[in-house]
């Protein structure tokens, strides 16, 4: 699945107009080859106020990447995450799939961040 998010980013990369979804891509291609340890926050969460990727532009550049690419990087997430449950050791990577594959839908706004012990 990280190679389909890095055709995905290589394709928007390509299309002027896919720029802002480019960098995104591979960024959680790299989250789906290495998922443990990180987690994806929204960033209005996180910093506690709005941005461009967080507020009516940010809804808008997810409505436009749900239609061209998010459906089917999830369908590809969900496959994978039905395979990784055939066995024991492949469900911790079968939920991981299924997290991607919410992110996968709308992931602008979003941020990868290392897990913190949150005391």
């Amino acid at each position: 699945m990280a190679l389909g998010w890095w055709l995905a980013g290589l394709i928007c990369a390509l299309t002027i107009v896919g720029l802002p979804w480019a960098r995104a891509c591979f960024v959680i291609g790299n989250f789906a080859l290495w998922p443990f340890g990180q987690e994806a926050i929204n960033r209005r969460e996180l910093n506690g106020r709005h941005d461009l990727g967080t507020g009516p532009l940010g809804l808008v550049g997810n409505v436009l990447w749900f239609v061209v690419a998010g459906w089917w990087l999830a369908i590809g997430h969900l496959s994978s995450a039905l395979a990784c449950f055939v066995s024991i050791i492949g469900i911790p990577f079968g939920i991981q799939h299924i997290k991607l594959a919410l992110i996968a839908l709308a992931p602008v706004g979003m941020t990868i961040q290392p897990i913190t012990n949150k005391r």
